[in-house]
């Protein structure tokens, strides 16, 4: 579990991107693809078009974490003390869809391959002495200079991040005017309870805006 720290995968999607070459991305994130490609997006602005986010933040272990978020937090840590966590279960469950627990039990055959969902709950920066604390800070820094365009479109059904698009729609000057969204029914894994909606509402969101130049 030791290796799975958030600059870790932070790293390891910063190397993926720079090997492909990629530019004029539009990037989407949810959970903790927010947590970690807010990051990627501050560290490499420059091959990036725009940006949209789904029930995630950016923390930095200053301001209060949802009773959501603790109870889940506990929750993890349980199935870390018993070493059992069951990756698809908890997912389809928690979106009332049971057809996709072996979709997401697939890349999981054992716990050996698990230390990422185990670990990765704990490592949400949650207090001022978290190690990801002064990077996400350096990261804010970059998105309130941040003009290009980003788009929230948040689940009013997520009790772990529900409200956490105000503060990128205050804070960034790339979300003034543009049509943030919260998403009827949409629950945490929103890419699953209204995927078709998520896709519209972000292909619609390149197809009219224009980064600035």
């Amino acid at each position: 579990m030791e290796t799975h720290t958030y600059l870790f995968h932070v790293n390891a999607v910063t190397a993926l991107l720079k090997e492909l070459k990629l530019k004029n991305v539009t990037f989407f994130g949810q959970d903790w693809g927010g947590l970690i490609g807010l990051r990627v997006v501050a560290e490499n602005e420059a091959m990036f078009a725009r940006v949209v986010i789904s029930n995630t933040g950016l923390p930095t272990g200053d301001g209060p974490i949802s009773a959501g978020f603790n109870a889940w937090k506990k929750m993890s840590q349980g199935m870390i003390d018993r070493g059992e966590f069951k990756v698809g279960e908890l997912v389809a469950g928690s979106i009332g869809a049971p057809e996709l627990s072996a979709a997401y039990d697939a890349p999981f055959p054992d716990n050996r391959y698990k230390a990422g969902p185990f670990i990765l709950p704990q490592r949400v920066p949650a207090a001022p002495d978290d190690p990801a604390r002064e990077a996400n800070l350096k990261a804010w820094e970059v998105f309130r200079q941040w003009k290009k365009p980003f788009l929230t479109a948040f689940g009013n059904r997520d009790p772990i991040t529900g409200g956490g698009d105000k503060k990128f729609q205050d804070e960034v000057p790339g979300a003034k005017g543009q049509p943030h969204t919260i998403v009827d029914g949409g629950k945490h894994f929103i890419q699953e309870t209204n995927g078709k909606e998520m896709a519209e509402i972000i292909v619609n969101f390149i197809n009219k805006s224009k980064p600035a130049k």
